[in-house]
């Protein structure tokens, strides 16, 4: 009774994620598949640009009861050249006032990009790739910037246990949270995706954050 129980709510949150990927207007492919297992969600197929992928994604973890999700979808994009993608690239970047783009090097491999450099700030790394993971012809973005530290391991801690205890969609009694050096550890149990991504994001907004570890569970 149990297994089919399971097997129930598999089928129906895949169908719950399937007509959320299918209203949102920013997905225009009919080739993307999902499968459903414990709450984890696997996307397959195909579609035209990076920031598609990304849009399937972001609505799976939309839908209630997704633990995860393995984003396995291939993007295959009007055909661009890399040298056509690079030269777009740095462009972005330098219309971009958020982006010191002079401290940031693009590298370009069959419509794969990758950002390289070291900044002050996590919305300047985060910046740069948004800047560029639009552009025609990009199939993914490798995103490897260091963001350098500008307060102590303890100053981070208190900054985001703080932000978490403002956050009105966070309960930040169930959220524990370390940090050494640029990396900040979070881990604990929250009711939905989106709590655990709105924990995430307080986590990633303190200064010199470079790395954050969710190990945050969802049970619904």
């Amino acid at each position: 009774m149990a297994a089919k129980s399971s097997n129930q709510a598999d089928a129906d949150i895949r169908g719950s994620v399937v007509r959320e990927i299918d209203w949102d207007p920013e997905i225009s492919s009919t080739d993307i598949s999902v499968d459903a297992q414990d709450g984890v969600l696997t996307l397959t197929g195909f579609v035209r640009s990076y920031p598609e992928k990304t849009a399937a994604e972001k609505a799976a973890k939309r839908v209630y009861g997704v633990k995860a999700v393995a984003n396995d979808i291939k993007v295959e994009p009007l055909s661009v050249t890399d040298p056509e993608i690079a030269k777009t690239a740095v462009f972005a970047l330098e219309k971009n006032v958020n982006v010191p783009d002079d401290k940031i090097k693009i590298t370009v491999k069959e419509g794969w990009i990758t950002l390289e450099g070291r900044v002050d700030w996590q919305f300047q790394k985060n910046a740069a790739e948004a800047a560029v993971r639009n552009l025609a012809g990009v199939r993914g973005v490798t995103d490897v910037i260091e963001v350098k530290p500008t307060v102590s391991p303890t100053q981070v801690k208190t900054r985001i246990e703080e932000a978490l205890r403002r956050s009105a969609e966070v309960d930040a009694r169930r959220i524990s949270v370390d940090a050494h050096d640029s990396t900040v550890r979070i881990w604990g149990n929250v009711r939905s995706w989106a709590e655990k991504q709105e924990a995430e994001r307080a986590a990633w907004a303190a200064p010199g954050v470079s790395k954050v570890e969710n190990l945050i569970s969802v049970i619904p």
